[in-house]
């Protein structure tokens, strides 16, 4: 009989930007984001992920397919939007260019179909870097004319992706599983 395969929201595959240029990001989140505790700076790839007892089960099926993907450079530039219920809206950074991001989810979400959370929306899988949170027409438009007059753009390679993991609280940090670079080695 077939093991019923369950998802989980305390795990994720992300792109982590290196911690050389988190200074900024985390000065928005950590004034602006409710998971500034909870989670490190990333770009969602693949959330709800497969629980952490099957990571090591899956593990090969990321590493075959990143052993194909090549290195990119992403720049975060513009501060976009997406609205939520009511006045509630999330402020994001959008990954420039994004296509080589998409491609990328594209390849990983074959090997977990079912965990495609992130591709449900209206306009599909949509790579951004979340940096906080805001209730209210007026507040976004003020906070996005404060960020975008004072962001200055951040560029870096992406050369890996991330399993990440969390418990229950008090110890609901993502930690870092495993990073599974691009490339043959």
């Amino acid at each position: 009989m077939k093991k019923k395969v369950k998802k989980t929201h305390k795990t994720a595959v992300v792109i982590i930007p290196p911690k050389d240029v988190w200074a900024p990001i985390q000065r928005i989140r950590e004034k602006y984001d409710r998971q500034f505790r909870r989670w490190m700076p990333h770009i969602t790839l693949i959330y709800p992920f497969r629980p952490f007892e099957e990571f090591e089960e899956i593990y090969s099926n990321f590493e075959n397919v990143c052993r194909e993907i090549r290195d990119f450079k992403v720049e975060l530039v513009e501060f976009k939007f997406f609205k939520h219920y009511g006045e509630n809206y999330t402020i994001w950074l959008a990954p420039q260019p994004s296509e080589e991001i998409v491609k990328l989810q594209d390849r990983l979400q074959v090997i977990v179909p079912d965990c495609d959370d992130v591709r449900r929306f209206e306009n599909g899988f949509t790579p951004h870097l979340s940096v906080g949170q805001v209730k209210g027409k007026d507040k976004l438009e003020n906070l996005l004319m404060e960020f975008r007059n004072s962001w200055r753009p951040i560029r870096f390679s992406v050369n890996s992706i991330f399993f990440i993991w969390r418990d229950d609280p008090p110890n609901d940090v993502f930690r870092i599983w495993r990073e599974i670079k691009f490339g043959s080695e």
